[in-house]
């Protein structure tokens, strides 16, 4: 069994490491413009580096993807056909979309009574939380919403 492949993500892309966390892969955002600073950390963390800098691709790295669209949809679309990644539905959302940890399950929900809207708390059973940023996550609309997204971009 391969590991999954983990990224960094430049500042071109930023959304792009925003979806990639929520389909469950490990996307460091990595907000600094030095092309040496990105390729050493690419090199020293074996992370493939997700960037629409035509120079940057040309560079030597661990992995270099250049990201042809500016569109995000078509963007999750390359990626995913680049590296021929399996989606796997059990993974989506366990990954913080924020900072790039994975989530932890609430096992006590009273813990998270005051974090979130009370409709939510007396109306979903199940939370998770990042233990790097704190921010709790739930199965609500924005699940749906994005497997819709992931169905329009792999029905086209």
């Amino acid at each position: 069994m391969t590991e999954k492949p983990k990224f960094i993500v430049d500042f071109m892309c930023g959304r792009l490491a925003r979806w990639l966390r929520i389909l469950g892969y490990d996307a460091e955002f990595f907000n600094e413009t030095s092309r040496s600073k990105i390729l050493m950390e690419s090199l020293k963390t074996q992370r493939i580096i997700l960037t629409r800098d035509t120079q940057l691709s040309k560079k030597k790295a661990y992995k270099i993807i250049l990201i042809t669209s500016d569109k995000i949809r078509q963007q999750v679309k390359q990626v995913i056909k680049d590296l021929n990644l399996k989606l796997n539905p059990k993974e989506f959302f366990s990954i913080c979309s924020i900072c790039n940890k994975k989530v932890n399950k609430v096992i006590d929900k009273s813990e998270i009574k005051d974090l979130v809207p009370i409709y939510i708390y007396e109306n979903i059973n199940e939370f998770y939380r990042c233990p790097g940023c704190n921010r709790i996550y739930w199965q609500g609309s924005h699940y749906d919403f994005f497997l819709k997204e992931i169905e329009k971009i792999f029905s086209k």
